[in-house]
This record gives C-alpha cells, sequence and structure tokens, in this order.
C-alpha cells in the first residue's frame, strides 16, 4: 500500500511539472505560406493573430478569414501534441485527464 501511494505521489508531481511546462509553452501555426500567423499556449489558449498586409484584400476577405482559421488550427494541432508528448508517458496512455480541448 505504501509503494503504491509513493509511485501515485511521484505520477502527481510529474503531472504538476508537465502542465507547467504547457502552461508556459507559446506555439505557433501558420496558414498562406506565413501570411497568417498564429500562436497558442500549451493548454490552447489563443494568444495572438498575426496577418501579413499582403493577406489583406478588401475584396476577398473570405479567403482572409480562411487562413485565419487555418492558422488556430495549426498552432492548436500543435498544442494538442505537446499535451500528447508531455502527459502521454506520465499518464500511461489515460488520455487528456480532463483538460479542456484535449
Amino acid at each position: 500500500m505504501q509503494q503504491m501511494l509513493k509511485q501515485a505521489q511521484k505520477m502527481q508531481q510529474q503531472i504538476a511539472k508537465a502542465q507547467a511546462e504547457l502552461a508556459e509553452a507559446e506555439l505557433t501555426g501558420t496558414a498562406g505560406g506565413g501570411l497568417v500567423t498564429a500562436t497558442v499556449s500549451g493548454s490552447g489558449e489563443l494568444k495572438a493573430i498575426r496577418i501579413d498586409p499582403k493577406a489583406v484584400d478588401p475584396e476577398d476577405v473570405e479567403t482572409l478569414e480562411d487562413l485565419v482559421v487555418a492558422a488556430v488550427h495549426n498552432a492548436t494541432e500543435a498544442a494538442r501534441e505537446l499535451t500528447d508528448q508531455k502527459m502521454g508517458p506520465v499518464t500511461g496512455g489515460m488520455g487528456g485527464l480532463g483538460l479542456p480541448g484535449f
């Protein structure tokens, strides 16, 4: 029983460390060959959008909207992959432990 408690405490410490690393991480996704860049935190929170002026065409707003969505999706996917990478070994494949969006 004592051994199980020690293992659980160690796992809890590893999870806390991985969560702290994720909170500090910023990941970037791009679209349109870099015309639109989205930055998200390791938890998937959108932090910034950068739009190159070349991507702005008042006659074609839909393309810019699509590029923004694609960049955000790309960055969010990078955050999801980082979460899997950091948490997978700790949780032993138990999933995202109820973390939002994962």
